[in-house]
This record gives structure tokens, sequence and C-alpha cells, in this order.
């Protein structure tokens, strides 16, 4: 057995051991199947809107150097800066330089930014870096692996969130405290970071190539404050997240946030360039109320290779709405254990792929079980069984060529 395969061997073995951990992926699984079967009947037209994405998400990889061209144009048409990174080091090296060093950042949820690394990166620049979102904050301080790519601190217990906010963060909260309580001392803690903050970091769920809108998606309210409050937003987003126009990108957000178990998002941010003013004598002032500056980071790092492959391009189709995640019978019994560094899952294992290589992503691949609920569960139909099967294919095909 290779150290790779072996080393996830072990971390699956470690997670059968936690009996809690598959308790609360039960309870969130079924609480999530019936909120998603209640939108489902609540908004039969769902299903035909994922088709009417589906065949955008075609069109758009078919083509995705033409409209990521666009869309770099229209946000740099809008007063924004707009950058495409090749790989993960260039995507660092952009970001460091327009935020540097000594600055105190608040930063959103992105699987891009843990892609690159980025908040490490950040913090070796000598840079104070806040996650933003509740789970992440979580996941961050305790120095533990996201479990879900939505829900990211699944397995987290209210004691368990006190403990760690108490013990790292010295906030005032015990193991008695109820969740409402917990959160209500994690906003004081964070509204104090969002208004000394120099730069506001997120990711984006759409881009409309026709206006360069960036959407966001949340719930928290956190995005909102870590892209109004700072004098700088940078957005970190993979090349894929582009959509031709608008409309479109509204559409695959109303079909997210659905897929997701929420009817409507509490929160759809659309940014269109930095903060403006034409109040006094008409006279176009960038940098009102909200940021001065905006600066997109398109990261390549494989997509558009992937892009151009027969069977790895159906994973960028993926709008990250979690619900093959949940669908997994893998995933019941050891959550986001198994999957890459990153992405996690049998859509984790092609992403793995696509951004790390076929020898980090080969081993995943082998603990996939084919039942294939993830493809009849996801809102696009991308077939996540057949993609970890040509991983798996391929994997095989280097370890014989080896011998």
């Amino acid at each position: 057995m290779s150290d790779a395969l072996r080393e996830i061997v072990n971390e699956i073995e470690k997670a059968l051991e936690d009996e809690f951990l598959r308790e609360a992926v039960r309870r969130y699984t079924e609480n999530y199947y019936h909120s998603l079967q209640e939108i489902l009947e609540q908004f039969p037209e769902t299903k035909a809107l994922a088709d009417e994405v589906r065949k955008v998400r075609e069109a758009v990889i078919d083509n995705l150097e033409y409209y990521v061209d666009n869309a770099m144009k229209a946000i740099e048409g809008m007063g924004g800066h707009a950058y495409l990174a090749k790989d993960a080091e260039e995507a660092r090296k952009i970001i460091g330089d327009i935020v540097g060093s000594e600055r105190i950042i608040v930063k959103s949820k992105s699987l891009v930014g843990e892609e690159i690394g980025l908040y490490e990166y950040l913090t070796s620049l000598g840079n104070e870096v806040w996650e933003t979102d509740l789970g992440e904050l979580l996941i961050r301080i305790a120095s533990q692996k996201p479990m879900h790519m939505i829900a990211p601190s699944i397995n987290m217990r209210r004691e368990d969130a006190a403990r760690i906010l108490r013990e790292k963060l010295g906030l005032d909260v015990s193991e008695d405290s109820p969740v409402e309580e917990i959160v209500r001392v994690v906003r004081e803690f964070l509204r104090r970071k969002y208004v000394e903050a120099h730069v506001g970091i997120t990711g984006a769920n759409m881009i409309a190539s026709d206006t360069g809108s960036i959407i966001l998606i949340e719930n928290e309210g956190n995005i909102r404050l870590s892209s109004g409050f700072p004098p700088i937003h940078v957005v970190v987003t993979g090349v894929e997240k582009v959509y031709p126009t608008l409309i479109d990108a509204f559409k695959a957000a109303i079909v997210a946030m659905r897929y997701a178990g929420y009817p409507v998002s509490r929160y759809i941010n659309v940014i269109s360039g930095p903060s403006a003013t034409g109040d006094i004598e008409k006279i176009a002032v960038r940098g009102a109320h909200g940021p001065r500056e905006l600066h997109v980071v398109f990261v390549d790092n494989g997509r558009l290779e992937a892009a151009k492959d027969p069977v790895l391009r159906e994973a960028l189709y993926c709008i990250r709405c979690g619900a093959c995640q949940l669908a997994c019978p893998v995933f019941r019994e050891v959550a986001g254990y198994w999957g890459g560094r990153v992405y996690s899952n049998g859509i984790g294992v092609a992403w793995t792929y696509i951004t790390e290589g076929i020898a980090r992503a080969g081993p995943l691949s082998m603990a996939c079980l084919f039942m294939g609920r993830c493809k009849q569960t996801c809102p696009l139909r991308i077939d996540i069984p057949g993609l970890v099967r040509e991983i798996r294919k391929r994997y095989m095909s280097t370890l014989l060529k080896r011998k």
C-alpha cells in the first residue's frame, strides 16, 4: 500500500471511531433532506431552472477563456482591477502585493482561498487575518479540517465551540452557554475587526461576464460586512465561476441556494465595481461609504486545462451547493475526512485532481463506492461517479507504468 493510500485509510479509520461525528452528520443530513423536499415542493420550477443552468454551464466551459476575458474587461470598465493567475503561487503573489504587510484583514469563507493557501501566506507576511464565517472561524482557530463545503463545522457541538472560543480567543463563554450567547459574543468580537480592517477578502459564487458583477450568497451577513467596510476589497475566485449574463448568474444563484437547503438565502450581494458617488456637481468619486478599490483575482490552477478534458470538464459545472456530499454514503460515515486537502468527497476527488494532480487525487478515488446517489441529488446532474471512475482508471494506469 502506498504512503498516500495509507494516509487516507488512517484518516477514514480515525473518523469511523468518532461516534459523535456520525451522529452529527446523520442529524444534519436528515434535516437537510427534509428542507430540500419542502423547497422543491414549494418551488417546483427549480428543477427546470437547474436544467437551464446546466446548459449555460456547458456553453461557458466550451468557451471558458472567452468568458473570463469578457468578465475581466467588464470589471476594469466598472473601475475595478482584474487579474488572471495561472497557479496558486501567482495568485498568492498578486494578492500579497495588493495587501502588503502589517494589515488587519477580514475574510469570508473561500474554497479557492483554501486551495491556494491564502490564509497561511498572508499571515506569513505579518498580517492579522480573521475568518468571519462562524463555522470557518471555529475550524480555523481549532486547526481542524472543514467537514463540508457549506457547513465546515458540521462536526462541532455547542460545548466544543464555546471551549475553543474561550481557550483560543479568550471570549467569555462556557460549555453551558446557549448557542444564541455564543453567536452574540462572536458577533461583538468580529464587529471591531470589521471596523479596524484595512482589507476585506471574499470569494465569489458567480460572476457575470457581461457586467462584471460579482454575486455573493450568504446567511450570516459577514460577507456583506467584509466586502463593504474595509477600503480595499479583494475577490479571489476560480475562472469557472463566470456566466454569460447577469440573468444567467442569478438563475444559478437561485438553484444553488435551494439545493443548499434554503428557499432563499438571507443575503444576495451584487457588487459591480468599487463604491462611488456623483452627488456633488455630478462629479464621480470612487470610495464613498464602501471600498474605494476592488481587485478580482481569477485563479486558473488547472481549470483551463480541465475544460479541454472530455471527462474532467464536467466537474467545472459544479455550483458548490453541497448536495452531493450529503447524499454520499461514505460522507455519512466519515464526513470531510474522505477527500482532498480542500475539496472533499466524490466531487472533491475531481477537484483535487484538477488543482493538485493525479498523485493526490488517485488514492482518494479508491474510497468511492460508486452508488450514484451524488449524481441523482446534484441539481446539474454531474456524473460524479463517472469522474471518480475515470480518475481511478488513470491512477491505476500510472501505477502499472511504474512496475
